[in-house]
């Protein structure tokens, strides 16, 4: 059984062939994706405030003494947990009364420790910017207050409490990257319908289809056919060399 090969040619043949409906449909998709973005999805804000955990733990010499940096990483995995439970956001949303639930707001928030540092970032997302500063700072005072029920420690300071700026920009939907994800995915995927297309289209339009196909050289072909009453027809007979075969296209 012998293999097909495809060859460059071929190739950019097959592109050039269906270089509109590439073109349409990539174009297609960058638009919707800037309608979309610019148009239908919702900007969101980030707001961050810092809180730094020292090594004065309780306010007693002998705390200071015995607590190392290393301890205090410690606890920092144990607050990272904290300030997202429900303990700390139910107390949030409850003060500031927002038309949300603990669990959506865990969903706005994100707490990271920054390198191996004691300081962790509380960064909140929200489509208001002034609501995502509010909520930030709501979060570290309540945790600041609730830390020394809950572990017996005074060791919370808040570091850089967020500020809402002049102009806020939004973190997200960013329409340009969109734009430019859904150009180069609108390509790729109209190249692989173009492929997809010629190689389900199995007709024959020409001699040099009819070559490949029987492996035969073509004798001569007619393209046009003068009827009696003036009228032509575009029906074309090819001979080949095999019997005599006649093949109409």
């Amino acid at each position: 059984m012998e293999e097909e090969t495809i060859s460059l040619r071929e190739l950019f043949a097959v592109l050039r062939k269906r270089l509109s409906m590439i073109v349409i449909i990539t174009v297609l998709a960058t638009v919707i994706s800037g309608v979309v973005s610019y148009s239908f999805l919702k900007p969101v804000y980030q707001a961050s405030t810092q809180i730094l955990v020292s090594q004065a733990a309780a306010g007693s010499l002998a705390s200071i003494a015995g607590m190392s940096f290393d301890n205090d990483a410690k606890y920092i995995e144990t607050y990272n947990v904290i300030l997202k439970s429900p303990y700390i956001l139910d107390q949030v949303v409850k003060e500031l009364d927002l038309d949300t639930t603990a669990q959506g707001l865990n969903n706005q928030v994100n707490v990271t420790q920054q390198g191996k540092s004691q300081v962790v970032t509380i960064a909140v997302q929200n489509h208001d910017p002034a609501e995502a500063v509010t909520i930030a700072n709501e979060i570290a005072k309540v945790f600041q207050r609730e830390i020394s029920a809950l572990m017996m420690i005074d060791n919370i300071h808040i570091l850089t409490p967020a500020e809402l700026p002049e102009n806020p920009a939004p973190i997200k939907p960013q329409p340009v990257l969109n734009m430019a994800i859904a150009l180069v995915v609108g390509l790729m995927a109209s190249v692989g319908i173009a492929f997809l297309l010629e190689y389900l289209d199995n007709t024959i339009k020409n001699e040099q289809d009819i070559e490949k196909l029987l492996e035969l050289p073509v004798l001569g072909t007619v393209n046009t056919i003068e009827l009696e009453d003036g009228k032509s027809t575009k029906k074309s007979t090819t001979m080949n060399s095999k019997r005599g075969a006649k093949v109409e296209v």
